[in-house]
């Protein structure tokens, strides 16, 4: 008799042992929402790399102006806040909905003191004489941290959304994941930011 090999999926299929297909968390919209906003942040750096180039010893000068330990600082606060998010979702999977509402307050807080630090920084700059219209460095400086700002400000929905559905009885875990992949995405767009204003020589 001939013996046949079944390869090893149709017998975990059979045997009911097969593994679930791996998706993408969250939901499909905000992945699409999150390649836009990184198509149009491309745009808006392109543009910042190409007048850069055009005048390097003017975004130089003007980029000693910035406060880089208080970039670092912000840097820093946000890239935790990313950790207590996914320590967050992590939680929220395997239901421990108390841990997950710890981590979500707790990245609520980070979110907070940034926003502190970056006013803060503003006004220094501002104090300083250092202003929208200075130069074209500061033109894309407060236009580029302005736009992360807003971003950061919506982020605060999609937290509240976050902490409303890990306080319902029955909750959607693809909402709670779509409210941190958006959050991450204010992270990785500030670390692109900080990159290019604060760290590019």
């Amino acid at each position: 008799m001939t013996n046949l090999a079944i390869p090893a999926g149709a017998r975990n299929a059979t045997s009911g042992t097969a593994r679930p297909a791996r998706t993408l968390p969250a939901t499909p919209d905000i992945w699409f929402f999150v390649f836009f906003e990184a198509f149009l942040f491309t745009a808006y750096f392109t543009v910042y790399m190409v007048r850069r180039t055009q005048d390097v010893g003017l975004f130089l000068q003007s980029q000693a102006q910035l406060s880089l330990a208080t970039g670092v600082v912000n840097t820093l606060i946000l890239l935790v806040s990313s950790w207590s998010m996914a320590r967050c979702v992590q939680a929220a999977r395997e239901g421990s909905m108390q841990a997950a509402l710890r981590n979500a307050f707790l990245t609520i807080g980070f979110a907070l003191a940034f926003l502190i630090v970056k006013v803060s920084e503003w006004t220094v700059e501002i104090e300083k004489g250092f202003s929208f219209t200075t130069n074209g460095f500061f033109a894309f400086y407060y236009f580029l941290t302005a736009i992360h700002f807003i971003h950061l400000l919506i982020g605060f929905i999609f937290l509240g959304v976050v902490v409303h559905q890990l306080r319902q009885p029955v909750r959607s875990q693809p909402l709670i994941e779509t409210g941190a992949t958006y959050w991450h995405m204010v992270d990785f767009l500030w670390i692109m930011i900080f990159a290019l204003l604060y760290l590019m020589r």
